[in-house]
This record gives structure tokens, sequence and C-alpha cells, in this order.
């Protein structure tokens, strides 16, 4: 019970009774001493007021004998010591000795007090008796003259002894009463206790997980309340937890359901959490609590956590681990500076692209060379005179052309596509460049009654770039440009920010709509599909500039709006380890 309540509360009791106990015994032996002697004084002196008279008549006839022998008759009658005094201090008469042989009692204390104020009192030890007395004197007066002194005296003896037989019985009742608040204290402490150690021991059970848990109290007051609020709050706490339990176990089951890979990790990067289809990909390894960077050893990976990391945002990219292609979406939760990795497994996807692109590339070599000999005797055939339904040759050398031109598009596309190609890096003007592809559409744009515009700033720089396809990127973003502009102008603008030069290419042509500007560097995307084919369109002509830009490290956006017109933005960077860090680079 070391530290316990009960002991506790009964320890404070006992301390309580025991300072009583000490106490009460000290101040009532002193009270009632004073009390009796008080008592006894008061009593002494009425003896003295009421022999007086006899003494007076004695002191006047100076009948100093025979005063000695009445006083002497009263002693067994008074039970007290009767002594007269002359104001000289001269013994002249006293119940238990003789007078005479008695010396001088001037200097005692009581007769000086008595002479001066009118009554004295000592407790001293008596020169005659040789004990411990009680003294009480009064003067004695005739017609306002002081005769003498008549003194009352008691053995302290007896008052000690009636005090000791009263402090034995007050010590008895002391005993009893100790014995009985000890009790009353011994079970007021085991009533306040054993209610409080039953919550203690019930909560202890609630903080261990034992949501049963109920009390049940044999008190009333406030702690019968106390009980009616644990159970309560027991109750409620084993219906939340419940809750969460079912609601731990639908999340485990559905994160355990996910087929990608899910982990989530702390403001630190270590792992908190993952599914199965993780530990599959890990082949079961222990990833608990280590940081990202040590279970994923994928430089894309971690440059993606990095930035999610600083911008806060969500995330998503390519990366490929294991032999792996994954589509990796990396989304911030600011709540609790957590981040939730989701990698999507698109390792079919990449090798069915794969697939498609090489099957492409190939189809277009074979179809190269037939669409070449086709070409050629159509163009045979008109050079005749004599040539019959000259509008069917029209018709075959049209599509033929446009065959050709997709074939060729294809084949650039899939020479851009191809990982490691090399780019003829050298010192580009783009002022000087734009000018000499300007004067190709000049003629086509003044048949449409199209300007053409460029607009350059006076601080642009040099970029390291390949010339050739930044010409075919130029080609692709006019061409486009004055397809579908009818009227109006086409304008360019060059300028420089920074390390950066950007190319704006802006129509007044019938526009993009919204809904159409996420795909439209997609392969054989096409806005409007009638249009495009009258025009001879492939479809592949902005796919193939952005794999241009995006081989110069660069980045390409589009703003449109219907009727109004098409702006598309180029953005280079100056310096040449920045445009092709992976790219095959010769110049």
């Amino acid at each position: 019970m070391k530290n316990s309540l009960f002991s506790k509360v009964f320890g404070g009791y006992l301390v309580i009774i025991c300072i009583l106990l000490l106490f009460i015994p000290f101040i009532s032996f002193k009270l009632i001493r004073t009390y009796y002697v008080n008592t006894l004084t008061e009593n002494l002196k009425n003896i003295a007021i009421t022999t007086s008279p006899q003494i007076v008549s004695f002191l006047e006839k100076q009948r100093f004998q025979e005063m000695d022998r009445f006083l002497k008759n009263l002693t067994g009658k008074i039970n007290a010591r009767i002594t007269v005094i002359d104001k000289e201090g001269t013994v002249l008469a006293d119940t238990e000795k003789d007078p005479s042989v008695m010396e001088n009692h001037k200097i005692r204390p009581e007769v000086i007090d008595a002479l001066s104020s009118g009554v004295g009192k000592s407790m001293r030890l008596s020169v005659t008796l040789e004990e411990e007395m009680l003294y009480v004197a009064l003067p004695i007066d005739k017609n306002g003259t002081i005769l003498g002194v008549v003194r009352m005296s008691i053995p302290l003896k007896q008052v000690n002894g009636l005090l000791r037989a009263l402090q034995m019985r007050i010590l008895l009742g002391i005993a009893i009463v100790t014995l009985l608040s000890i009790g009353i204290a011994f079970f007021l402490s085991r009533g306040l206790s054993k209610p409080i150690d039953t919550l203690a021991s019930a909560a202890e059970n609630l903080a261990k997980g034992k949501f049963d848990t109920r009390v049940y109290l044999q008190t009333s007051g406030e702690l019968k309340g106390l009980e009616t609020s644990f159970n309560e709050m027991a109750g409620r706490m084993e219906g939340l937890f419940g809750n969460l339990s079912r609601k731990n176990e639908e999340l485990d089951t559905i994160v355990s359901s996910i087929q990608e890979i899910l982990v989530v990790l702390d403001k630190d990067g270590r792992v908190k959490m993952t599914n199965e289809s993780f530990r599959k990909a890990l082949n079961n390894e222990d990833v608990q609590d280590k940081f990202y960077w040590e279970v994923m050893r994928c430089p894309d990976f971690s440059e993606l956590i990095m930035k999610v990391k600083e911008e806060r945002k969500h995330r998503t990219k390519e990366i490929e681990f294991r032999d792996k292609h994954y589509l990796c979406s990396v989304t911030f939760l600011s709540s609790k500076q957590e981040m939730v990795v989701v990698l999507y497994d698109i390792t079919d996807l990449k090798n069915l692209e794969r697939v498609k692109k090489d099957f492409v590339a190939n189809i277009s070599h074979e179809l190269r060379t037939p669409l070449t000999a086709i070409k050629g005797f159509v163009e045979t055939l008109e050079e005749e005179e004599d040539i019959k339904n000259v509008q069917y040759l029209e018709i075959i050398k049209r599509h033929t052309d446009r065959l050709m031109n997709i074939v060729n598009d294809l084949l650039l596309l899939s020479e851009l596509e191809q990982a490691g190609t090399a780019l003829e890096v050298e010192d580009v003007n783009l002022v000087s460049l734009t000018e000499n592809i300007l004067k190709v559409f000049e003629q086509g744009a003044k048949s449409k009654n199209i300007e053409l515009k460029l607009i350059a700033g006076e601080s642009m720089k040099v970029v390291r770039a390949d010339s050739f396809k930044l010409e075919q990127m130029f080609i692709n973003l006019l061409d486009n440009a004055i397809k579908y502009t009818e009227k109006g102008e086409v304008s360019i603008s060059l300028r420089q920010e920074d390390l950066q030069s950007i190319i704006e290419i802006q129509d007044t042509g019938i526009g993009i709509p919204g809904s159409h500007l996420p795909r439209v560097f997609e392969r054989f995307y096409v806005v409007d599909k009638s249009r495009s084919k009258k025009l001879g369109g492939t479809g592949l002509g902005l796919s193939i500039v952005k794999h241009i830009v995006l081989l110069h490290g660069g980045t390409i956006d589009v703003e449109s709006s219907l009727g109004i017109g098409t702006k598309f933005t180029v953005i280079l960077p100056k310096n040449e380890s920045s445009c092709c860090k992976q790219n095959g680079i010769r110049g």
C-alpha cells in the first residue's frame, strides 16, 4: 500500500489525531491546574475574611496567646494553616508552629503584596514546613488602620494529588478517544480510497485496451456520479474504438487489394506504410521506417520526391525501376507533412508503344520505295501529250504526295523518339534563321493576303542548338499557322530573358477549342479532321515540334481562343549542357 491513496488519507488522519492528542493534554492540564489554584485561592481568601473579626479583637487587646490557641482549635475545621503577622513581620500566631520560634515574615512575597496592594499570593517552598505551599495573605484592617496580616496557606501536595488523579482520568479518556478516532479514520480512509482504487484500476484497464471494463461502487454522492460518468465514457470509447477498428480493417483491406504500388512517406522521407504490391515488387524486403532512397535506388524517383517536397503540390513522372516502367504519382499531404506515392506499372503499355513505333518505322521504310516509284511513274505519264483522264493522275499524285509526307514525318518522328538521338549542335542565330524561313512562306501567305511579321529583340543572343531541327520546328509551326488562318497576320516574336530564348508564333486564325488543347501534341491528333484532310495535314507536325523542343531541353506551351487565334510559346535554354544532357551531341 506504499504511496497509495489509503496510506496518504489514513496517514493524514493519524497526523491530525497525534497533533491534537499532544496539544490538548498540555493545554488542558495547565488550564485545570490554574483553575484549581484560583479556586483554592478564593476559598482561602473567604476563610481569611471570615476569621478577621475575631483576630482584630485579639490584636486590639494584645491577647496573642489566646489568639494562638483559638487558631489552633480551628485547624481541624478549616483544613488550612493560618498565620497572623504584625506590620513588622513578627509572627503573632500560627496553627502549625510555635510563633515564638518562627522567624520574621516581613520579607515574605505574599506579606509584602498584602501590605502594599491588599492581596498577596505566592506558591513556594515553606522554610518552616519544608514543603511547597500556596500562600494567600490579606491585611487586617480596623477603621482604615492596618493592624497586621492574616496569611492562609495550604500544601500543594494535596492539589498535585488531585490533579494527578484528574490527569489519569483525562489520559484514559484521551486513549479511548484516540482508539475511536483511529478506527473512524481507518473506515473513512478505506471508504474514500477503495472506490478511487477501483476507478484507478478500471482506468488502467481502459488504457490497456479493455474497453468492456465497467465500475460498480457501493457508495453514493459524488463518487456515484463519477461511477456513472466513467461507465458512460467507457461505453463511448468502446463504440468509438470499435468503429475505428472496423474502419482500419476496411482501410487495410482496401490498401492491400490495390494492385498498384502504394507507399506513404513521413516528413523525414521514411517509409511509413506500404501495401502488398510494394512488398512483392521488393521481394518482401523489410522496408518499414527506412528512408525511401535506401528502398528505391532510382535517381528519377528521388528527384520527383524532392521536387514535390519543395513545391508541396501533386506531381507525376515516368520512372524506370528494376527493369520495369512506372507512372509515379506523388501527392503532398499538408496536414501531416507526408507524401503518398502511387506507382502504376506501365511496362506493358511501354512495350506496346515500342512495338507500335517499331512497326510504324518499319512500315514507313517499306512504303517509301513504292511511293517514290508511283510518284515517278505519275510524273512520267503527265509528260505524255495524248494522256487521257488527266484528272485521275492529279488525284493519284495528290494522294501519293500526302502519303509520302506522312511517311517522311513518321520516319522523322521515329528518329526523334529514338533514345540517344544525336543533335548537330552549333551556334545558331535565331533572327537570321527565322528570316530565311519566312522567305519560304512569303508566296503562300501573300496568296491568302496574310501579313508575316518578325519582331526581334535587340538583346537576342546566339544559342547552342541543332539548326536543321530548329528549322523543321519553325516550318511546322508556320505551316500550321498559315494553313488555319484565312485573314490577318502571322507574327514571330523573338526575345531574350536571362539565359533563355523565348519564341512566340501567333496567328489570327480559327483557333483551337479549349478541350482539344491538352492533346494537340499527340501523334495523328487533329482538331478538325475534314479540314485537315482537305489541307493535307498529317497530324504529326506538332508532335515533331514537341520532340525537337524537348531534345533541346526546352518547353512548349499553347494558348488559343476560338475565332481569335493561337499562340505557341517555345522556351530554349542558352547553354549547351542544359539543352541536351541526355541526348547524343555532335558539334
